[in-house]
């Protein structure tokens, strides 16, 4: 076996220095370099976003309001602009009406955001991520809301909090439990054997 792992070593060595005998720099097609060098000199004309504003604070709200603010954009780039997809960083946090056609540069265009604050009290920040052709792939923007807490809805979060403690302190004594009679069963079999 052993005999057979050298002789398996031993190949695969030789195949290893056989094959790297060629000059990589000889493989090299000038064409083909100068063709990338074009390619990528190409690569500089990128659409630009431009926002009138960056982030937005819908201020203080009440728990469950749902608010909507507009973001406007000009492409200040050289390449028409693609808006492949707007998301939002939270489902609570939705994009809409984002123009779905190429943007000249030096045009316009604007998209919504709407925020549902239901479930979300005190101060939250989000952020909108717009995919598009401009030279990082990829901007953002961002909103923030302080929701004031609704009693009725805070009132069934801390009734959820507390049962979720109740059944988490139940579980962690049943395993306490579980732990200490498994111990007794070992020092009774090691007893037993004795």
């Amino acid at each position: 076996m052993i005999r057979k792992g050298f002789l398996l070593l031993g190949a695969m060595t030789l195949v290893l220095f056989t094959s790297c005998k060629d000059d990589a720099s000889k493989k090299v097609d000038i064409a083909k370099v100068e063709d990338a060098a074009n390619r990528d000199a190409k690569a500089t004309n990128f659409a630009a976003m431009t926002f009138d504003k960056t982030h937005h604070s819908f201020g203080t709200i009440n728990e469950g309001d749902k608010v909507e603010t507009v973001f406007k954009f000009e492409n200040t780039g050289t390449a028409p602009l693609l808006i492949s997809n707007i998301k939002g960083s939270c489902g609570c946090t939705v994009p809409n009406d984002w123009p779905r056609q190429p943007i000249a540069p030096g045009e316009t265009g604007q998209f919504t955001v709407k925020y549902n604050s239901t479930n979300k009290p005190n101060l939250k920040r989000n952020t909108v991520t717009i995919t598009a052709n401009t030279e990082k792939g990829s901007e953002r923007v961002t909103i923030e809301a302080n929701a004031i807490p609704d009693k009725a809805l805070q009132e069934k979060r801390d009734k959820l909090k507390a049962e979720r403690a109740a059944r988490m302190k139940k579980q962690q004594e049943a395993q306490k439990a579980a732990a200490a009679n498994n111990a007794a069963v070992k020092k009774n079999d090691g007893q037993n054997h004795k």
